[in-house]
């Protein structure tokens, strides 16, 4: 392939493999650091021969693709920040006891109905210096203040474990928060935080700093909350304030990548800021230095604001590379462009190759860049308008197919409408962008015409409503679509061969999208047999008792819910995507339940079961029976008591002694998760 004969191409993906290697596999740094000594002494010597015969090896070359690989190793194990000796995990602390913590604030998160969620880091543990990042849940508090960002506070707490998943198939928080150096939390209210005198200054607070001055005036300019947290999300970087009946909307519709600043919106300020800076060209070093270093500044400027976030970095990056090739006076290769933004992005922080973001902004953009030109030439408008629409028509279709595949593996869903309002968002987004920032700095500086900000703000509000329109459209809307990893790869398989015969109609085209097309029909056959298996699932659920009994692709639901609420309840639609579940049948509970020759009785509230003639394999324990467990242990002798969410946790803990006295095994779904019969 042409591609990989760019050796950024190939570097990057060396890079890719090691970090894969790296997150994957448990390998010392201390190996890893001889290794690449080795490997560089051997390539100095493979250079060397390769000098003289004035011709380079394959072992030069193999000697290089391992560095690179190592490199990536190498640099996924320095991100883990628990290898740092401060790092609070490496003292010796006792996790169950409160201790002393000074924490400085360096990320303000989405609160959730309960608390107000901050990103803290460690300045020092029981008055000793220390280091490590900590998730922070501030009660919501009507006295409490937003915390910002910089600011120090004192706290006398307790360290807790982050949650994983109770349930099959539910998003692993945990491990998300762990990949960003993440490992516990902390519960406060507002009357345990004690704020520090001093304030940390840096990038983050000034940009932090900057966004509340730009609320404020914009606020006293008369624009609505929800009006506001647009220009927040749009333009700002920030998401935080957006009510979730918008925010759901926008999903609805196809469009919540517009809510994040990423590579749409700055190629928008990219394109605006070219145009506007036309008549540089006139200067004599204008168009090749004046130019370009504005457009720098510029682009990084809005980079810092939005608060340097994944998204908005990766855009930032990729168009500073095109914008120095310019004022190096050397055209640019695009897919040289996007592998060397990605290649510093990674190198610089490896984790993003695991970021939903990252992976869906740079397929889009491979997919515009490779399939958009084609789509656009099937067809000439003769109007320029007609033209821009077909233009950003085929844009549309070109993102949307790179990244459905990956997509559906994510998010089990598809907007069928989706090029309906991208073909109004686009442009309006534009408008927005420009005239968004006009109106920041004329607020600031409290010149803004209130008929500016009327217009602004009913054009925002015009865009909130067009999205609630196209999200009431809900049979338009895939949901719940099946899709595994698996999928994924073929899929990309299908596209890429799809347009090597679309561009070279050939007998090799023909006979690899055949491949790509039997290589999907097989993963669809294994994916069938993989998922056809039996199971009997007893869900954490909180006050609520469900289990599941799947056979094949059929799942029995029996539950003590109403119907309206089971039918949408999350747990069970992420167990039916990950399962493949054809159809699913509802049903109240019963009390007794046979599986695979193991009797499992179910001891409700009323605390009632029958010891004549009957031994249960398994006890499950629902609704908070007042029972003697010692009684029924001697009277039914199960191999193992279960306790659901249903359940007082005082209950559960006495129980759970009460086993472990009896030497019967016991789980809780409140601690250990759902409780699967295999």
């Amino acid at each position: 392939m042409k591609l990989l004969n760019f050796n950024i191409i190939k570097l990057s993906i060396c890079l890719i493999i090691g970090i894969c290697i790296g997150f994957y596999f448990e390998i010392s740094i201390k190996n890893s650091l001889y290794a690449l000594l080795i490997l560089i002494f051997g390539l100095t010597v493979a250079y060397i021969y390769s000098s003289k015969k004035n011709k380079l090896t394959h072992l030069f070359g193999g000697l290089v693709v391992s560095i690179f690989v190592l490199l990536g190793i190498l640099r996924t194990q320095l991100y883990d920040e628990t290898i740092q000796p401060s790092h609070y995990i490496n003292s010796k602390i006792d996790y169950s006891n409160y201790q002393d913590f000074q924490l400085k604030i360096i990320e303000r998160l989405k609160p959730d109905n309960y608390n107000l969620k901050y990103i803290a880091e460690i300045i020092s543990l029981n008055d000793i210096k220390a280091s490590g990042k900590v998730l922070l849940n501030l009660q919501k508090d009507s006295t409490l203040y937003d915390l910002g960002i910089g600011e120090f506070y004192f706290t006398n707490s307790q360290l807790s474990q982050v949650s994983g998943p109770k349930n099959p198939f539910q998003f692993d928080y945990r491990n998300y928060l762990k990949k960003r150096n993440i490992h516990h939390q902390i519960y406060l209210d507002s009357n345990e935080l004690i704020k520090l005198e001093g304030h940390s200054t840096s990038i983050a607070t000034y940009a932090d700093a900057f966004r509340t001055q730009v609320n404020f005036k914009l606020e006293k300019a008369g624009f609505k909350p929800d009006t506001l947290a647009i220009i927040n999300a749009l333009l700002l970087g920030q998401r935080q304030d957006i009510s979730p009946e918008i925010y759901n909307n926008y999903v609805n519709a196809g469009t919540i990548h517009i809510l994040a600043v990423s590579g749409l919106h700055v190629g928008i300020i990219f394109i605006i800021l070219t145009y506007l800076l036309r008549p540089l060209h006139r200067l004599k070093y204008g168009k090749h230095i004046l130019k370009p270093i504005l457009i720098l500044l510029v682009l990084w400027s809005f980079a810092f604001i939005a608060g340097l976030s994944p998204s908005v970095t990766r855009a930032v990056t990729m168009f500073s590379i095109i914008t120095f090739a310019q004022f190096l006076r050397r055209p640019t290769n695009i897919y040289n462009t996007i592998t060397i933004s990605a290649f510093i992005l990674l190198f610089l922080k490896p984790i993003y190759l695991f970021d939903v973001g990252f992976q869906m902004s740079y397929l889009a953009v491979l997919a515009i860049v490779s399939i958009q030109p084609m789509l656009y030439k099937l067809w000439t408008p003769n109007y320029k308008v007609v033209d821009y629409f077909w233009q950003i028509f085929t844009v549309t279709i070109a993102a949307q197919l790179g990244v459905a595949p990956i997509s559906l593996f994510y998010f089990h869903q598809f907007p069928g409408l989706f090029f309906v309002s991208n073909l109004v968002i686009i442009p309006v987004l534009g408008v927005i962008l420009g005239v968004g920032i006009l109106v920041i700095l004329l607020a600031l500086i409290d010149i803004l015409p209130s008929i500016l900000a009327k217009g602004f703000g009913f054009i925002i509000e015009s865009l909130n409503n067009f999205i609630a329109w196209i999200a009431q459209f809900e049979n338009f809307l895939l949901r719940d679509i099946s899709f595994s990893i698996y999928h994924v790869l073929a899929s990309y398989l299908m596209i890429i061969s799809g347009l090597y015969l679309f561009k070279q109609k050939s007998v090799k085209s023909i006979h690899y999208s055949l491949f790509s097309v039997l290589l999907f029909s097989c993963v669809l056959i294994y994916t069938k047999h993989k998922n056809s298996t039996n199971e009997l699932v007893i869900y954490n659920k909180t006050r609520a008792t469900i289990l599941g009994k799947k056979a094949d692709h059929q799942l029995v639901v029996y539950h003590n819910l109403d119907s309206n609420t089971i039918q949408h309840e999350k747990t069970l639609k992420n167990y039916e995507v990950g399962h493949f579940i054809n159809s699913t049948i509802y049903d109240r509970l019963e009390l007794v339940y046979s599986f695979k020759n193991e009797k499992i009785l179910l001891v409700d509230s009323l605390g009632v079961y029958n010891t004549k003639n009957f031994k249960a394999d398994y006890i499950l324990l629902k609704d908070s029976p007042k029972i003697n467990l010692n009684r029924l242990i001697d009277s039914l002798q199960p191999k193992q008591i279960i306790a659901d969410a249903s359940n007082y946790k005082s209950y559960v803990e006495r129980w759970k002694q009460t086993c472990r006295d009896k030497k019967i095994p016991f789980h809780s779904t409140y601690e250990k998760g759902a409780f699967i019969f295999k």
